[in-house]
């Protein structure tokens, strides 16, 4: 399914028009809206909630929009899309609801990566025949559609259900991970591009700990990283290798600290993530070398911060992160933290509830001319007899261009 709809805001010239100021502005460049009076039930043609976005190989943004049936106890369906650097937005798929309800080829589509054949893959959160999601191709034009595999397909389970996240690795194969199973922790899996063939390469056991495994990160040696609980672990993709390392996240007054987050590569070649301290709200950062050595707990860059998102090592050196509802309105922030001692350097940009970008921002990523994209999963400017669901966004926080 493919149609082309014109953006709410004119953009021709917004990358441009936006000023380098002291306290940057996200400015809207697609708003999701809704059939309805905003009562928060509605119909939405689009989608609504976008969830991560990626910059394609062409220059193009393409995401997922969690649900196309807003407003019941658990919102429905989804939508893929593209969108220009200018604003253009494209309708590339809707996950159908099948009969009653079904949704057979999918429900909650998130997490869009480009494969090297230039596809589109992602996975969804629930539908499939077994309702505990799929993992799906379709092409960057919306064409060919395919679901690639259904999980817990396998007995007990075993081949994961309630998936994470998908990365694209050096031998030119897809991995992710997925929780779950009768008497394992998830499982790491292959996806073969030329065949779309699904394979479990590890079988989590829950060894070192019993919990189920982050989405994966790519290393500068080629192998995978993630964490599973407190534990770090690494896969390489050319020997097979899997090992293990548990982290000392230490006790902080009478209190566990644990990770929160996916590691992100740090410009020194370590890996950085989010501690909380449980269950205090409160937000710091870690690192940690490949091997497992050298960790460090950086004090909390705020006592009151919960539901943070996922560090991005911007073009200056620093790591940037969207707070999903934290900052002084409640409603998220765009902050700015130093990977040297992990201490807040700027609060970028705060949201609310009647910005024009909505609010409760998703994860950011940076554009190759140097601005940050990301989404935001409510509110937003809609037209009367219809409500915003969320919108993608666009910040010039006056970086250099990305690599």
């Amino acid at each position: 399914m493919k149609r082309n709809v014109g953006s709410t805001v004119l953009f021709g010239m917004f990358i441009g028009s936006v000023a380098q100021a002291a306290n940057p502005l996200p400015v809207p460049v697609f708003t999701f809206t809704c059939d309805g009076n905003g009562a928060g039930r509605g119909h939405c043609p689009n989608g609504g909630r976008p969830d991560w976005i990626i910059q394609g190989s062409d220059g193009n943004f393409y995401g997922a929009a969690w649900d196309s049936l807003e407003g019941s106890s658990q919102p429905q369906g989804g939508t893929i899309f593209s969108l220009t650097p200018t604003g253009t937005f494209t309708l590339l798929h809707s996950f159908p609801p099948g009969s009653k309800n079904s949704y057979p080829s999918g429900d909650n589509p998130m997490n869009l990566i480009e494969g090297p054949d230039a596809n589109l893959y992602g996975l969804t959160a629930a539908g499939g025949s077994r309702n505990d999601g799929v993992v799906f191709r379709i092409g960057r034009d919306g064409s060919d559609f395919t679901i690639l595999h259904e999980f817990c397909s396998y007995a007990n389970c075993a081949d994961g259900a309630g998936p994470g996240f998908l990365v694209s690795a050096q031998d030119g194969n897809i991995y992710g991970t997925a929780g779950e199973g009768a008497d394992q922790y998830g499982v790491i899996f292959r996806i073969a591009p030329s065949t779309g063939a699904y394979t479990i390469v590890v079988t989590l056991n829950g060894t070192l700990s019993q919990n189920y495994p982050t989405a994966l990160t790519l290393g500068t040696d080629g192998s995978l990283y993630g964490l599973q609980g407190e534990a770090l672990f690494r896969f390489n993709p050319s020997t097979g290798d899997f090992h293990e390392a548990l982290l000392p996240f230490p006790i902080v007054n009478q209190l566990p600290s644990v990770p929160t987050s996916v590691l992100t590569l740090g410009p020194n070649g370590n890996f950085y993530g989010l501690y909380t301290i449980y269950p205090e709200l409160g937000s710091g950062v870690f690192e940690v070398a490949p091997d497992g050595s050298n960790f460090q707990l950086f004090a909390e860059y705020s006592a009151g911060r919960g539901n943070t998102g996922n560090l991005l090592l911007a073009s200056d050196g620093n790591f940037w992160l969207a707070e999903y509802n934290n900052g002084p309105t409640a409603y998220g922030d765009i902050v700015k933290l130093s990977p040297s001692d992990g201490t807040l350097l700027e609060t970028v940009a705060t949201f609310t509830a009647t910005d024009a970008a909505g609010a409760y921002p998703a994860a950011l990523i940076q554009a190759k001319g140097g601005n940050l994209w990301g989404g935001t999963q409510s509110f937003g400017k809609a037209s009367k007899g219809s409500f915003a669901d969320g919108a993608i966004f666009s910040l010039n926080a006056g970086l250099p261009p990305s690599q």
